[in-house]
């Protein structure tokens, strides 16, 4: 899986890399805080700023994960109903 890290910005202007999302941030991704865990985000309960690029990050990369999850879904489900139906 590529890790997914939250840029922070620094007093004297510099950027990091963070800990994980703030709770603002997944909020305005449109995550709560299980769902960000179980897609595999980190989560910094202790920051308080909201960094609008980090909130694209978030947006871009579970649309990203959705469009594979729905290519990938779809044979498996259709396997799982075959062999119910030969039961």
């Amino acid at each position: 899986m590529h890790h997914v890290k939250p840029q922070i910005f620094k007093s004297d202007g510099r950027q990091r890399s963070g800990r994980g999302f703030s709770l603002q941030e997944l909020k305005q991704a449109g995550l709560n805080v299980a769902e960000a865990k179980r897609l595999g985000f980190p989560v910094d309960k202790r920051r308080k700023t909201m960094h609008e690029q980090n909130v694209n990050v978030l947006k871009d990369y579970m649309a990203k994960k959705k469009v594979e999850v729905k290519s990938k879904a779809k044979p498996a489900a259709q396997r799982q109903s075959n062999k119910k139906a030969k039961s």
